[in-house]
This record gives C-alpha cells, structure tokens and sequence, in this order.
C-alpha cells in the first residue's frame, strides 16, 4: 500500500499530466488554464462539482465565484472548511459559454477524477449536481430523487459513501432548494463519524502466460523413387479370329 507521501507524488504527477491534457480539442483551446482540484490530498470528505466557470477557468481553483462562497457557508454550518475537504469538478476545463459538459467530453476526463477517488482515498464523496451524481452512480436518475441519500458504491477502485447533494449554483436562484441543501449538508458529520466502507480485495495481478510446449517437428515424408523400366519394342496384337457366324443373323431360325 502506498504511503502519504507517495500518493501526494502520484497525484503531483497527475496534476502535471492533466494541465497539459488535449483530449478535448475545443476545450484545450478555449481555456485560460486547467482547473485540476484543490484542497486536502488526505480529506475522508471529497465534492465533485460539474465544471469550471470563468473565475475558476482565470484562477485555477475550483467554487471560487458565487458558488464557492456559499459552498464555504454551508462547510462553516457544520464544523469544517476548505482545508479539511478536497474539491474537484467531472471536468478540468472551462467549456465555452459555461454550456453543459458533452458526453464525450465527461468520458474524456473522467480518468482523471477516478485517479483523484484512488490517491485522496475519501470516505464520503459528495456529487454536486446531476453530472457528477450521474457519472459516478453509473446511472441517469437526476439529483432531484437522489439528493441526500448516501450509499456506498465502488468508484474506481475504492469503495465510499455517495452522498447526493444540490449544487449550490442552483440552490442561488431557488429558496426552497437553498434550505434542503443546509438540510442535507448537516447529515454531513453524521456520515463522516460512520466507519468507512469495507475495501474491495485488491484485483488479482493476471497470471503469466504459459508458454505451449513446443510441438517436435513432423518427420519428412519419404520421397518416392521412380524406376525407370527397360523399354519393350512395340509389337500390335494380332488381330482377333472372326467368331462363327450366329444363325439368328442370317435370318435362319
């Protein structure tokens, strides 16, 4: 098992190989820079937002607009703030507009979150919104029938309790939403203080291939040998005696 300071040099790594990341040609292009993640690389508490937006895109953090603000209130609410928790978004690029990530675009950066779950090792991971919630339960039911609810799930290779929640982009604009936030934001603590969920045994390394024996080569067939004979001069056969006439051929009965 990995040690603290060796996941903290695997997820430098990450980081450096994500801010040079073209997969997504028209992101790649339109970015001030890439919006990696930021926090506590040892947090048990883990966000994962949708993307960034254009303060995130100029600063390289993640939340540091409005959003961000009220995600600092609600950790404040209860007991904990950004230090303690790691933040991330399901993509590390701004996309232009601030329209909806693609799929493609999801499937493109989604190695990068999982290595993130495998090397921060979270306990409970909160999904903000539908894309995150949506990526990583597998599973195209909305946030709206999920939030709230925790479940422990297998990301990547590590299991946590995913824990739902609205983004507080959308609880800005809606009291109703902003008020079931604060209410699902204080099971938090509750969630965090419950044993972490039982690891996945470590997939088996694959076995060696076996090499096949050798099969030993086919014996040559024997080469036939060909026996010239002498030649025999060429004598016609004889022509054959006439038989007796048949009485039935002469009309005779």
């Amino acid at each position: 098992m990995a040690t603290k300071d060796e996941r903290r040099a695997e997820l430098t790594a990450v980081f450096r190989e994500a801010r040079v990341c073209t997969r997504c040609p028209e992101l790649a292009r339109t970015r001030t820079q890439v919006v990696f993640g930021a926090g506590n690389a040892d947090a048990d508490l883990m966000f994962v937002g949708e993307a960034p937006g254009a303060k995130e895109d100029e600063q390289g953090i993640p939340f540091v607009g409005a959003a961000g603000k009220l995600l600092d209130q609600l950790l404040g609410d209860v007991g904990l703030a950004r230090p303690d928790v790691f933040i991330a978004n399901v993509l590390r690029c701004r996309p232009p507009g601030n329209r909806d990530p693609l799929p493609m675009e999801i499937e493109n950066c989604s190695d990068y979150l999982m290595r993130q779950v495998e090397l921060i090792q979270p306990r409970v991971i909160c999904t903000l919104g539908n894309f995150s919630t949506k990526l990583l339960r597998a599973d195209p039911t909305g946030i709206s029938r999920l939030h709230g609810q925790a479940e422990i799930l297998v990301i990547g290779q590590r299991a946590v309790r995913l824990y739902p929640l609205f983004h507080p982009a959308a609880a800005l604009y809606t009291r109703s939403l902003l008020d079931t936030l604060r209410a699902d934001f204080a099971r938090l603590p509750a969630l965090l203080a419950l044993d972490p969920p039982e690891q996945p045994p470590p997939a088996a390394p694959p076995e060696p291939a076996v090499p096949e024996p050798a099969l030993a080569a086919p014996e040559p067939e024997p080469v036939p040998v060909l026996v010239e004979l002498p030649r025999q001069p060429y004598e016609p056969a004889p022509p054959p005696e006439p038989e007796p006439p048949d009485d039935r051929q002469l009309g005779l009965f």
